[in-house]
């Protein structure tokens, strides 16, 4: 930085001036910007955020408009870790011909391409600094479901978790499933409202709280005879018929029942999405490794499994229970 600031020659251009290696940054355009303006970058603990990267996967992000090219309006959602305790998204698939539409709830900044492209509905929003919380519902929306339900006890929490029930109703997205390749959902009013609301209230804590659920009573872990305990994966591995799951040379899981595949996000099934991101690797571009283990919580991922096995089938059930629309 000072040295551009202190440079002779005041044409040469910013891209011949920065190093250029990915090992040590990444340069966008807007950090370009920023260098070349003379802005410094700070750090501070308290940007250093929990972030759901994909699903059931998270993941530390250094949340800053400096270090982030895009924050677009998670700044407003999620402007501070203390927001992460009383906030909660619906984040819906993008409208896409070549998808079909999914949805999770969450309680923390989800990537931008959390299952593909995707789009967020909070409950409440925030000024920047976390203060002026406003209800993403409005009153009139308040007033025009009680006014249809004939229902004053019906709450702006009830018609969020009525929503997220009704998005996961199997008819509600075959009967739309043209409108949801090109449009954002529209919310029908449904018959059994309070039907949909406990169920998308069940499915909410479901899926927010999943680290917190019990493990499935399904899974039996068959451990390698001879071989010293070892909680720690590499690359996990679904056998072909998708019933065991190689956890590492000491561990395999098995009994993992069908039904649990019925549970989707996109291309993959939520126990899929885990054994996809849940490996050591490391970027070819910056050569930085991701080890997700974790050596205070040695068992972490392999409690994971059991616990999205869990919610995948709890999951199934409430969505097989869903009232009619």
């Amino acid at each position: 930085m000072f040295q551009w600031e202190r440079r002779k020659n005041r044409d040469i251009n910013v891209n011949d001036f920065i190093d250029t290696d990915d090992t040590k940054i990444k340069w966008t355009r807007s950090l370009k910007s920023k260098f070349k303006t003379g802005t410094l970058a700070e750090f501070s603990d308290e940007n250093v955020r929990t972030s759901l990267y994909r699903p059931f996967t998270k993941s530390h992000l250094y949340f800053h408009r400096m270090m982030n090219e895009c924050v677009y309006v998670f700044p407003s959602i999620f402007p501070a870790s203390d927001t992460e305790a009383e906030n909660r998204a619906i984040c819906v698939s993008s409208p896409r011909a070549d998808t079909s539409f999914h949805t999770l709830m969450v309680n923390a900044i989800p990537d931008f391409h959390f299952t593909g492209d995707s789009q967020c509905f909070p409950f409440y929003t925030y000024n920047e600094d976390a203060t002026n919380r406003q209800e993403n519902i409005t009153d009139w929306a308040l007033a025009a479901f009680r006014a249809h339900y004939g229902d004053d006890t019906i709450a702006k929490w009830n018609i969020f978790h009525y929503t997220y029930g009704v998005l996961h109703q199997p008819d509600y997205r075959e009967k739309y499933q043209a409108n949801l390749k090109r449009d954002l959902p529209h919310i029908p009013f449904a018959e059994d409202f309070w039907g949909f609301a406990k169920a998308g209230a069940a499915l909410a804590d479901l899926h927010v709280n999943y680290e917190s659920c019990p493990k499935s009573d399904e899974l039996e872990e068959r451990e390698t005879v001879g071989m010293q305990v070892d909680w720690r994966v590499e690359k996990m591995k679904l056998s072909k018929d998708k019933t065991q799951l190689k956890y590492n040379d000491f561990l395999t899981l098995d009994g993992i029942p069908a039904e649990v595949y019925d549970y989707r996000l996109g291309p993959r099934s939520a126990v899929e999405w885990v054994v996809d991101q849940y490996r050591v690797k490391v970027d070819r571009r910056s050569g930085i490794k991701n080890n997700p283990n974790r050596e205070a919580e040695p068992r972490y991922i392999v409690d994971l499994i059991g616990r999205i096995v869990y919610v995948s089938l709890k999951t199934v059930e409430i969505v097989k229970n869903l009232p009619a629309l």
